[in-house]
């Protein structure tokens, strides 16, 4: 079965190689999608404020009832056809021909109307250095999704040596129990027929119940481990996984390769991007308390209409306009927010130059505990070959009747001290590599 890209035996474990594990996190991790979804929102903040520019087209509509409507009356008129024609016109009958206007209603009972208004600003200031700062908040928004990438690689990393170091120090101390556990039987059956004392079975006992003990513990640390991983990788609890990269395969794979310092160039790294962004932005909120300074112009074209039109209709259908806001005089508000924030920009850029340093600090103390570990794996390899060895003579030995149990028991210690020590160094390289990879983004 395949499923994703990743290979699935028929029993559905999903195996993964190291390489194969981090692009599974990059896709699945919570964190990193949510770091996604950031930068996503971001993308549509620079949208929103770009749309701030262009032209904009409202409707607003407005219905009114009115209970009673005022009216307009001009009094009598003259009507010249209710005149008598070809008749000496005496005072009734022009008296007669005044005839009483009607009321003119100032309005209607019931109507709606529409205001069609399409504006577009023509300049501001302040517009302008906000779109550009909107335009730096979304790479910053990119940066730190590449960082959470790189966390996110760098602890699938060090889980994934975690469960394959503890792997193979329960596999080494199997192979170890197995020469203990017949030595065991045979002491046993060695004491029944009185060959042997009981403080030589009984060490036999405690040592073997020792190795049996700490088997138990690392498997237990390992299961463990193993959802901590699936966790890291964004999968279920109980998806099976099988990891097909060793730890042999890790150390042969290029270990040695910051053994010579790699030159760290600072201004590459994510972290000092991030904040380098970070001031650049101080800058501009800078440029935009100045900006405040400056007048904001916008049009507009505005189309009036009504469904029902009154007698006397004085509202203006089509109209244009310019806006002009110049602010003169604040009392030293504006003064005060632009101290504010060449103060804030001030800070930004100590806070830019302490991480410069922190993050070389952090680059030489990775390097030097890189090189250490190299140190210590190298004489940790030798160590545990030869107190394998001494320990599985001492075993024949002990067997043969030429050593005592005190000296096998000295000598299982020393190897389980020495096996200890070994794959600690083995876990501790392969962290410091992941970490200077990180720091040098060399994933």
């Amino acid at each position: 079965l395949i499923n994703n890209g990743y290979g699935q035996e028929n029993k559905g474990a999903l195996r993964l190689s190291i390489t194969e594990a981090q692009d599974y996190a990059l896709q699945n991790n919570r964190a990193v999608q949510a770091a996604k979804i950031d930068t996503d929102i971001a993308t549509k903040k620079v949208k929103e404020t770009v749309a701030i520019g262009l032209p904009q087209f409202n409707l607003a509509s407005n219905y009114q009832h009115q209970f009673v409507i005022p009216e307009l009356n001009f009094g009598q008129y003259l009507e010249p056809d209710a005149l008598p024609d070809n008749v000496y016109l005496t005072k009734p009958d022009i008296q007669n021909a005044y005839l009483q206007s009607p009321n003119i209603p100032l309005g209607v009972k019931n109507n709606t109307t529409f205001d069609f208004t399409l504006s577009q600003l023509i300049f501001s200031g302040e517009y302008l250095v906000g779109l550009h700062a909107v335009k730096i908040i979304r790479q910053v928004s990119e940066k730190a999704l590449v960082k959470t990438e790189d966390v996110t690689k760098e602890s699938v990393a060090g889980t994934y040596y975690l469960i394959q170091v503890l792997g193979e120090s329960v596999k080494v101390l199997k192979e170890s129990l197995t020469p203990i556990d017949r030595t065991y039987n045979e002491q046993v059956k060695m004491n029944e027929q009185g060959f042997n004392e009981d403080t030589d079975v009984d060490q036999i006992k405690i040592s073997r119940s020792n190795l049996i003990r700490l088997i138990t513990a690392i498997e237990s640390q390992k299961l463990i481990s193993e959802k901590l991983l699936k966790y890291q990788l964004g999968m279920d609890f109980s998806q099976p996984i099988e990891l097909t990269d060793s730890i042999p395969g890790f150390i042969r794979a290029g270990n040695l390769q910051y053994l010579n310092s790699p030159v760290y160039n600072v201004s590459k790294s994510i972290d000092y991007q991030i904040i380098n962004d970070q001031v650049f932005i101080s800058n501009l909120l800078v440029k935009r308390e100045q900006s405040n300074w400056l007048p904001t112009v916008s049009g507009f074209y505005r189309r009036h209409e009504q469904t029902n039109q009154p007698s006397f209709n004085f509202a203006v259908k089509d109209l244009v306009g310019i806006s002009l806001n110049f602010p003169i005089f604040t009392s030293g508000q504006r003064t005060a927010r632009i101290s504010q924030a060449k103060f804030n920009l001030d800070k930004s850029t100590l806070n830019r130059d302490n991480a410069e340093q922190g993050l070389i600090l952090e680059f030489e103390t990775a390097l030097s505990t890189y090189q250490t570990a190299y140190r210590n794996f190298t004489t940790n390899s030798e160590t545990i070959i030869l107190s394998k060895k001494i320990y599985e003579k001492s075993i024949i030995k002990f067997n043969e009747g030429v050593s005592s149990s005190f000296e096998l028991s000295q000598n299982q210690s020393q190897f389980l001290t020495a096996e200890s020590n070994y794959y600690t160094s083995v876990l501790n390289l392969l962290n410091a590599k992941a970490k200077l990879d990180r720091i040098l983004s060399a994933y």
